[in-house]
């Protein structure tokens, strides 16, 4: 009997061990959210908002879609869509990817763009992607501040690099795909 006892004992602060670690893991997620995911998305929704309502997407789009029609232009466009001041703002929603990419698509359609600008393209209107989440990507990893202070400006200048270096792979890369 005394054994029967120490096994459901035993059984007992096992599931209770399991239950109190499922339950504090349940609270941590929750904090998380409330504390770095629903205000990075009520940022993402400003900027989107403001993006869209203003004008500001479909004006950049129309000012940068004339440049895919040469390598060069290409480039140029990676290098403005990955500043550092704009890749943030240009980020959330991918609005500016999205319309840029509507818009050269339509001129790949029509005709008025070579097809083998359209991969290159692709690498040139997104250099922003994933740079209005760094912050929150950094917060969630528990970085210091000292980090968070050092690590944005870092990745978003590296973007600046790796967006054209993307380009230029991405002309080689599509040699011969569209003959």
């Amino acid at each position: 009997m005394e054994t029967l006892n120490r096994t459901l004992e035993t059984i007992g602060r096992s599931v209770g061990g399991v239950v109190g670690k499922i339950y504090q893991a349940g609270r941590d997620t929750i904090d998380v959210v409330l504390r770095t995911v629903l205000p990075f998305i009520a940022f993402v929704g400003l900027i989107v908002g403001i993006v869209q309502g203003t004008g500001i997407g479909q004006l950049l789009a129309d000012t940068l879609a004339p440049l895919a029609s040469s390598l060069g232009g290409l480039l140029l466009m990676s290098v403005i869509i990955a500043l550092p001041v704009l890749s943030p703002v240009l980020g959330p929603g991918a609005v500016i990817a999205q319309v840029i990419g509507t818009l050269l698509g339509t001129q790949f359609g029509d005709g008025n763009i070579e097809p083998r600008f359209a991969l290159p393209a692709l690498f040139a209107i997104n250099p922003q992607v994933g740079c209005d989440f760094i912050p929150v990507g950094l917060s969630l990893g528990e970085a210091e501040p000292e980090t968070v202070e050092i690590g944005v400006p870092a990745i978003l200048f590296s973007r600046m690099i790796t967006g054209p270096a993307a380009v230029i792979i991405a002309y080689f890369a599509s040699f011969g795909l569209y003959s």
